[in-house]
């Protein structure tokens, strides 16, 4: 594993608990050796820059800096990096990406330069990228990064017509789905899976550890016309819940919900229909920077049929459901012609025991 490479799994260990801000690993190299590591630290605290200069302290001066973003040059709610990589005396930098945050790009790099520092860029680009690609779209749109995750069985069924689902993926599949949410800055599902399942919408295994994870996903919970029971569980777990309402808040409605520890959303609409593309704006005014989209078939319909999904993550169990009434993964209008179906690139698969996992992005302009 070369330098950057190290760069970049230290830049994954800040995933889930660094948003808004981009997940960032840095090392900081010396006769062919590390002397200082570190990734992206909780908002308000240290940058991954910082962290490994820290850690090489006086031995940092002639160095060399592998970092998986370019560095702030900016006052933030901490001091620039760039500032602090100028002064520990580092000769050398190699940078995977620009930031394409309007405030640093280019920037930083500018910076180093001007101070006579040497910076090389794009190693690993892709790579880098992917890490931070919730990062990338919310800071150049506003808008969260969407991501639609579902199991079925091999005929496509996410449920047996009886709506009994539990369960069609296995463990070391779940475990993976508890990673995605981990990972996440919001889970999202819609009321009915709330009605027939019941589930608890935690990330449990939290950074490849057991138990629940400290810091947990915003749930979002698709209610048009307010359904939701008190007595769901979700309601009793850790984190906040975000309830969306097709509707007007009812007299004494928003108070049991908040009592809860719930924050009702209204946006009223003809038939309670939700507006999904104004809610993830609002979400993006929130800091909300991805959303896990977990279902229903209902629900994944309406995020394809208004093409706002960015990727998809399916976990396809070898097992046979049928039935002409159970649910597929994806209802909504679909196509008209297989020739206009949603196509994905940069498709990767991957086993899990018996389960074959199928993801990728949504190509642009696709159907």
């Amino acid at each position: 594993m070369n330098y950057m490479e190290q760069a970049l799994s230290l830049a994954r260990l800040a995933l889930g608990q660094v948003s808004p801000n981009p997940a960032v690993g840095a090392l900081v190299v010396k006769d062919n050796e590390v002397i200082g590591k570190g990734y992206t630290q909780p908002p308000g605290c240290s940058h991954a820059e910082v962290v490994a200069l820290e850690q090489a302290g006086d031995e940092a001066n002639g160095s060399t800096m592998y970092i998986t973003l370019e560095p702030c040059c900016h006052y933030g709610r901490t001091p620039p990096c760039s500032s602090a990589i100028i002064a520990a005396g580092v000769k050398e930098v190699h940078m995977a990406i620009l930031d394409p945050n309007p405030v640093v790009s280019g920037k930083g790099r500018e910076e180093l330069e001007a101070a006579g520092i040497r910076v090389l860029i794009g190693e690993c680009r892709q790579e880098a990228r992917d890490i931070n690609e919730a990062y990338i779209k919310y800071i150049t749109t506003g808008m969260p990064f969407i991501t639609v995750k579902y199991a079925m069985s091999l005929d496509g069924k996410i449920a047996a017509h009886s709506g009994d689902s539990k369960w069609i993926s296995n463990e070391e599949s779940r475990h993976y789905a508890h990673k995605l949410r981990y990972i996440n800055d919001a889970i999202m599902a819609g009321i009915n899976t709330v009605l027939t399942d019941d589930p608890h919408l935690t990330a449990r295994c939290g950074g490849g550890r057991g138990g629940t994870a400290r810091k947990q996903p915003l749930r979002v919970i698709i209610d048009g016309e307010g359904r939701a029971p008190l007595t769901a569980q979700l309601f009793s777990e850790p984190g906040d819940t975000l309830l969306v309402l097709g509707r007007k808040i009812k007299p004494g409605e928003a108070e049991e919900y908040r009592r809860l520890g719930a924050e009702p959303l209204a946006l009223p609409s003809p038939k309670s229909y939700i507006d999904l593309k104004k809610l993830f704006k609002i979400l993006g005014e929130r800091g909300i920077t991805s959303v896990l989209v977990e279902g229903g078939s209902i629900l994944h319909g309406s995020i394809f049929d208004q093409g706002l999904a960015d990727k998809v993550v399916a976990f396809i169990a070898p097992i046979i459901i049928g039935g002409e009434k159970a649910k597929t993964a994806v209802a909504g209008r679909g196509v008209d012609k297989v020739l206009d179906s949603f196509k994905l690139k940069r498709i990767e698969i991957e086993r899990f025991g018996q389960d074959i996992m199928i993801s990728g992005y949504v190509a642009a302009g696709s159907k």
